[in-house]
């Protein structure tokens, strides 16, 4: 008689540390300006925001714009004054080459600057970079390998 050996995922406890990423928040130099300027990229204010920090809600997480001092106290780190490039950038995948454009367009006419204008990529992507109003490095990128589920998130395999 054979018995079947429990799988190594069915042994596994749950992590304490989830796989997943709730929240980010950028420090900002002006918040009514940044607010403003996701605003005009079309996304909406949630009614959790406050005159101290404004949430947006994205597919599956949450963006808070926070003044810039105020967010490093809270992280009990020194101010890091002007921004740069600290290696990290956000990205909004999408489903074609033209509403790359299309967004990267959105952005500019809200007052980003392209940092590299979208181009095919060797990955057989499609992919550029805007800077934000406060130097918030964003990637707007088609990746033809990555699907989406019907509610619009990533379906990394």
């Amino acid at each position: 008689m054979s018995v079947a050996l429990p799988t190594l995922c069915a042994m596994t406890a749950p992590s304490a540390f989830p796989a997943r990423i709730s929240i980010v928040t950028l420090g900002v130099a002006d918040l009514a300006r940044s607010a403003a300027f996701y605003e005009a990229l079309g996304w909406q204010r949630s009614t959790a925001s406050s005159p101290e920090i404004v949430w947006f809600r994205t597919a599956d997480s949450a963006l808070g714009l926070f003044p810039a001092e105020e967010l490093a106290a809270d992280a009990g780190v020194p101010s890091g004054g002007e921004p740069s490039f600290r290696g990290v950038t956000l990205a909004v995948n999408l489903e074609s080459p033209e509403l790359v454009d299309a967004a990267l367009a959105t952005a500019v006419e809200a007052g980003a600057t392209v940092v590299k204008p979208p181009a095919a990529t060797g990955w057989g992507g499609y992919s550029g970079y805007f800077e934000d109003l406060d130097g918030h490095l964003w990637e707007l990128a088609h990746n033809p390998f990555f699907p989406f589920t019907a509610a619009g998130q990533l379906d990394l395999p």
